[in-house]
């Protein structure tokens, strides 16, 4: 009796064991899936990190290179904008000038360099007697007087500016007012003065100041500055400060301007002082 109860429980006892060890086999295997899923949800989400990350890298680079692309597309552009506005600009000046004063010709130049910061700056241009430039030629762009060739070479032109001291200009304020010798004032980069003027001339400011066309190096009527309504006393006659309208900050293209002329002017120039000295 007794040993039939101890199979008895030996047996209970075996089945629970049993159940509990297919219990937690099955608790065993679900927990493993949910760890597989969590898992996998966690490797995905790094996974899509990365390519994120990967994908911004790329992004970044590709949009660098699209804007240096872009940066150099509009560089090429607007290079192309300005040469075409100073073809444009170059052939409204030389038709203008050509219908209104006939008797000089035009040669377009760039500026190679030129100087700004001495007492007698000059200017350098690409335009030499190959083609066709000579000594003594003005120089003058969209804004105005820029200066006068003192020498040439085959290829270049060497030329002193507005901005020399050594350099006078004969002009004329408004377009039939009073001619007076227009000179810098050496120390500004806009600025001159109009030698001459007698005391009882009243000069309006804002008057603008043309070549006067009393000489061979420019044609009449070229802007070179605007009164500035400021005079002052130098012996018996007063000079009067005006502002030039050139601005050799930005300078790049001229035109030269010649008189064919010249030569048979200075001729006859030459020829007539000789006969006063006589």
């Amino acid at each position: 009796m007794t040993r039939g109860k101890e199979t008895g429980n030996l047996i209970l006892t075996a089945a629970v064991f049993i159940l509990m060890e297919v219990a937690a086999l099955v608790l065993l295997s679900r927990s493993a899936t949910l760890q597989n899923i969590w898992i996998n949800r966690f490797s995905h989400r790094v996974m899509a990190m990365n390519w994120r990350a990967e994908e911004n890298i790329r992004g970044h680079f590709r949009l660098r290179e699209q804007n240096e692309q872009l940066a150099a597309e509009n560089f090429a552009l607007r290079e192309e904008l300005r040469r075409y506005q100073a073809m444009d600009r170059l052939e409204e000046e030389q038709e203008h000038l050509a219908a209104t004063k006939g008797r000089f010709t035009y040669i377009p130049a760039t500026v190679v360099k030129m100087s700004r910061n001495n007492l007698h700056n000059y200017i350098i241009l690409n335009k030499g007697s190959e083609d066709g430039v000579r000594p003594y030629s003005g120089i003058i762009s969209e804004q105005g007087v820029v200066g006068v060739v003192q020498a040439v070479g085959k290829r270049y032109s060497y030329g002193l500016t507005l901005m020399n001291s050594f350099l006078s200009v004969s002009a004329r304020i408004g377009r039939n007012g009073l001619v007076a010798p227009l000179v810098w004032d050496g120390v500004s980069t806009h600025r001159a003065y109009l030698k001459g003027i007698p005391p009882h001339v009243e000069i309006p400011e804002g008057e603008t100041v043309y070549t006067s066309g009393f000489s061979f190096v420019f044609p009449p009527d070229i802007p070179i500055a605007v009164t500035q309504g400021v005079s002052r006393e130098d012996g018996a006659t007063n000079s009067i400060a005006v502002r030039l309208l050139q601005d050799f900050s930005s300078l790049r293209y001229v035109t030269i301007a010649q008189n064919p002329s010249r030569a048979q002017i200075a001729e006859l120039e030459q020829r007539q002082e000789k006969e006063e000295e006589s």
